[in-house]
């Protein structure tokens, strides 16, 4: 899917404003520049950011309630999914914090942070932090199990866990479920038709 395509379904399906659109060919043309130097996305998928990166991460928006305190992104790496999310977001009291354990990726999602003007803070190391936030977010961060483990040792309250996965999120979720259940829904990608959204409530 092409950039305009992609931009058309942004604000037709998904609600995105003309000035979220132009930042988000700002962030893209400072992903591109930056990868460059350094290594943020795979260089075989720069000719798709759009359909692979950003449409990816905004289609997230559907399952996010912005009237809520504050979003966590695990595993950030060039922003994807945080910053597409904050870009999207029209309410000034809500906030994406941005969990990412490499210096330099750190750096560019700081330089990103400043030149748009979004509400939106870089962190470390997620094992270093204790998490006091209602939506958990992460894409190719870690095994399903990985993430839940990680989630329940990190978040002080109930929160949601919204998690983009290939085609192996079934099997991921039959063996994370082993143990303790908890609720969760899985819902369709919109860039792929084999990869899934896992909405899932930790409540304990």
């Amino acid at each position: 899917m092409q950039q305009l395509k992609v931009i058309n379904t942004l604000k037709k399906n998904l609600n995105f404003t003309d000035r979220s659109i132009e930042k988000l060919k700002i962030f893209c043309k400072m992903v591109l520049k930056e990868n460059k130097i350094h290594n943020l996305i795979s260089k075989n998928t720069e000719s798709a950011i759009w359909d692979r990166h950003i449409l990816d991460s905004a289609q997230l928006v559907k399952f996010i309630n912005f009237k809520s305190n504050s979003l966590a992104d695990l595993g950030s790496g060039a922003g994807f999914p945080g910053l597409v999310l904050e870009i999207f977001n029209k309410n000034k009291d809500f906030h994406v914090k941005l969990y990412e354990k490499s210096p330099v990726k750190r750096q560019f999602l700081s330089k990103v942070i400043d030149q748009l003007d979004l509400n939106a803070r870089v962190f470390g190391s997620v094992k270093d932090e204790i998490l006091d936030t209602d939506i958990i977010v992460c894409r190719a961060f870690k095994k399903l199990d990985k993430v839940i483990q990680v989630s329940r040792e990190i978040a002080k309250k109930p929160h949601k866990l919204i998690i983009l996965k290939g085609q192996n999120a079934q099997v991921e979720l039959k063996k994370s479920l082993k143990r303790k259940k908890y609720p969760y829904k899985l819902e369709n990608s919109m860039t792929d038709k084999f990869s899934k959204i896992i909405l899932m409530e930790i409540n304990s």
